[in-house]
Order: C-alpha cells, then structure tokens, then sequence
C-alpha cells in the first residue's frame, strides 16, 4: 500500500507556472504508475498525465502536454507536475494517483490510491 501527499498548489496569475509534488509513502515507490488527474468545480475528474515505473515513459491528455510535464525521482519517492502558461481553465483540484499495474491509463478506475488534492487557482 502507498500513500500520497500532494503540494505545490496554490493562485497563480494566468501565463504563469507552478511546480505540483506528490510525495508517497512507503519502499515501492518505483513499483506503482504514478498519474495526475484534476477536478474542476461542477466537473468528473479528468485525466492529465501518467509516468511509468522509471520515468522513461509518460503520457499525457492531448489537450495538456504541451503545457504540462511529468516526472518522477524514485530514490526521493515523488512525483512532480510541472505546469505552464497556466489559464484560468486550469483552475481545480489536483490530485495524485498510484497503480501498480503495468499499463498506464487515462481512466479513474485504473489507480488504487490517491491522495488528498491539492487546489490550483488561476486568476484572470
């Protein structure tokens, strides 16, 4: 089992940045698929990245990837979201999800645990 711990949220300013972290409990860290999903306010939650077990590997929501990256540093057992030229639309809840299954997925069902979100606000 892990557990997540997001930060890096926050009010940024529309066109800026804003690195998100999550730090996961636990000795297998680089045994589980780590994502990003986000959830604006009245909306599903929504996929934007994943990374497989080393970082060689990710992918990303077409309409995301080319603002946003994903990486991983196993031996500090985080994931980071780097996101850029933030909009207003970015604004939700962000949250960080686990799988160990090999494949990574774009869908909700395919991550067993998930951490708490943390809130992005991005001001016009």
């Amino acid at each position: 089992q892990v557990q997540l711990v997001e930060s890096g949220g926050g009010l940024v300013q529309t066109g800026g940045s804003l690195r998100l972290s999550c730090a996961a409990s636990g000795r297998t860290f680089s045994s589980y698929v780590m994502a990003w999903f986000r959830q604006a306010p009245g909306k599903e939650r929504e996929f934007v990245a994943a990374v497989g077990f080393s970082g060689s590997t990710t992918l990303y929501a077409d309409s995301l990837k080319v603002r946003f990256a994903i990486s991983r540093d196993n031996p500090k057992n985080t994931v980071y979201l780097q996101r850029n030229s933030l909009k207003p639309a970015d604004t939700a809840v962000y949250y960080c999800a686990a799988s160990p299954r090999t494949l990574k997925t774009e869908t909700t069902q395919g991550y067993d645990y998930w951490g708490q979100g943390t809130q992005v606000t991005v001001s016009s």
